[in-house]
């Protein structure tokens, strides 16, 4: 009977070893299993709302996404423009002198005319009238437009024919176009109005004497 009961006892022993043995087995698999599911997660996973394998927003996106719909996004600020100093004069360059003012264009006349004269006064001395005159030419323009006659030499006598035609305008005879007159009317106006130095073409005869007069333009 003690014999039965070695026997019986001596396989027992084993089985709980290897039951043991086989729970420590399981144990370190499922911790293993464990570690390995965590890892794939934490690699796989990335911020909350991302699916696995999406790469996580970057913060530009993130700001323009963020934008109201509608509002244009803020412009880069433009660059500032280049300020470049005005050019300055170059010190102690030479003026250009002004072009000299124009000479006078009017040139004067024969230094005598002719058949020119400026009347001064008459005489009746030797029974005949004689003009008392000074030959000259005309000039260059004076101040407000009018022409001199520029006299030349001393006073001189020409004589004047008693029917010489004469014609006359202001201040001897209203307006300006010459009207005939009488030697006679000529000389009392010299002898109111002496030394006025009206000019007059005039033309002689063959003994000298005058037997044409007409005034020219009037000037004081």
């Amino acid at each position: 009977m003690g014999g039965r009961g070695k026997a019986v006892q001596g396989p027992r022993r084993p089985r709980r070893r290897a039951s043991a043995a086989a729970l420590l087995l399981c144990g370190t698999l499922a911790l293993t299993a464990c570690n390995g599911d965590d890892g794939a997660a934490g690699a796989g996973a990335g911020p909350a709302g991302t699916a696995p394998g999406a790469s996580a927003p970057t913060p530009s996106a993130t700001s323009a996404s963020s934008a109201p719909a509608g509002t244009a996004a803020p412009s880069a600020p433009a660059a500032a423009p280049s300020k470049k100093p005005a050019p300055t004069a170059t010190a102690g360059a030479p003026v250009k002198p002004k072009p000299p003012a124009p000479g006078p264009t009017c040139a004067p006349k024969d230094p005598v005319s002719p058949n020119e004269i400026a009347v001064y006064r008459y005489t009746p001395e030797g029974g005949a009238y004689s003009l008392i005159v000074r030959h000259g030419h005309w000039g260059c323009p004076v101040a407000g437009g009018a022409t001199p006659f520029v006299t030349v030499g001393e006073e001189t006598y020409i004589p004047i024919a008693d029917d010489a035609e004469i014609g006359a305008h202001d201040p001897i005879l209203p307006g300006s176009t010459n009207k005939p007159i009488t030697t006679h009317e000529l000389t009392s106006w010299l002898e109111t109005h002496p030394n006025k130095g009206l000019v007059f073409h005039y033309g002689v005869n063959k003994a000298g004497v005058i037997d044409t007069l007409g005034q020219e333009e009037y000037t004081m």
